[in-house]
């Protein structure tokens, strides 16, 4: 459908200033002109904007990371994993960290390098890359180190890795499900349920999981006490 720029800003609630604000950065394609001082927008011009507003209010995604993002997208908005490059940076949970390269990192956290290895073969370490470490891996391997330490098995953390790809497989199904189901009515709404699901109810469902297993452990005890 084509729709008049006052329409957008009716189904969006964004302003028109920042509608043209948005085509002039370049995040959404020029409206079709139609005779002078008269544009039509199209269904993709709403879903992107809807896309942008949601990315930048509710995830705190800067123009220049949605820009990326959108630079990427195939020709099927829906279908695009491309459009959650905004986020990636908030699920790698790196934001202020020192990055070093594996030689690096090795001489300056006096790493075994033979553990290292093993660590990341066997995916319990996972940097950014095969040669971009940071302080949250050097965390992981004390860790380690720790329970080899005392003399218990580490296969605990084997158990926490397989189920921690067993929810990344998961998550990548509701994705795709999303996106089959998905119309211009409720495009912002399956956008929330991936991201609300992603950085608030998985952090909610685990911690409260955590809190009623030691609970009741606890509640076990006093009672045999």
């Amino acid at each position: 459908m084509e729709y008049k720029i006052s329409e957008v800003v009716a189904k969006t609630n964004v302003p028109k200033s920042t509608i043209l604000y948005y085509i002039k950065e370049g995040l959404l394609p020029e409206a079709k002109k139609i005779k002078a001082n008269v544009h039509k927008y199209s269904d993709e011009h709403i879903e992107l904007v809807k896309y942008i507003k949601y990315m930048q209010e509710s995830m705190g995604s800067s123009i220049e990371e949605i820009k990326e993002a959108l630079k990427k997208k195939n020709s099927s908005f829906a279908g695009s994993y491309t459009m959650l490059a905004p986020l990636m940076k908030t699920l790698s949970d790196d934001s202020g960290l020192k990055h070093y390269t594996k030689e690096e990192f090795i001489e300056h956290f006096t790493i075994d390098t033979e553990l290292l290895q093993r660590l990341v073969d066997d995916e319990i370490v996972l940097p950014v890359n095969q040669d971009d470490f940071t302080n949250k891996d050097v965390a992981i391997i004390t860790l380690v180190e720790h329970f080899l330490e005392v003399g218990i098995p580490s296969s605990i953390l084997y158990e926490y890795i397989k189920h921690a790809k067993i929810l990344a497989i998961l998550e990548q199904e509701m994705l795709e499900k999303l996106c089959d189901v998905r119309d211009e009515e409720n495009f912002t709404t399956l956008w929330k349920i991936m991201f609300d699901t992603l950085f608030h109810a998985k952090k909610y469902l685990f911690n409260r999981a955590t809190y009623r297993v030691l609970f009741q452990r606890a509640k076990e005890e006093i009672t045999q006490k």
